[in-house]
């Protein structure tokens, strides 16, 4: 597992993406990609075109990158995920909440 991240030209958005399994060890890695970043960012996006599989704890990762952009507010958007992680996010309602394309 890896987590890389990048910021767009205007240095609005922060993409993370996620190589491989999205798991409980991901944790901490997770939370440095956004957390250490600074104020300028307005929208993150998650590139999930790497990642192979996800489990509860990924989806509660989700919720706190959710709750850091800004609640119902932030701008948090999910791309590029396999069948398998799709239904997985699909499954737990998460459309809701986050826009996944």
């Amino acid at each position: 597992m890896a987590i890389h991240t990048r910021r767009s030209e205007d240095g609005r958005t922060l993409v993370i993406s996620i190589d491989g399994r999205f798991d409980f060890s991901s944790h901490q890695s997770f939370r440095d990609a956004y957390e250490h970043d600074d104020q300028d960012v307005s929208d993150y996006v998650i590139d999930m075109s790497e990642t192979t599989y996800l489990d509860s704890s990924a989806l509660g990762m989700l919720l706190l990158l959710r709750d850091y952009a800004g609640g119902d507010a932030g701008r948090v958007r999910i791309e590029n995920c396999n069948s398998d992680v799709r239904r997985i996010l699909s499954i737990s309602n998460f459309e809701q909440l986050f826009s996944i394309q």
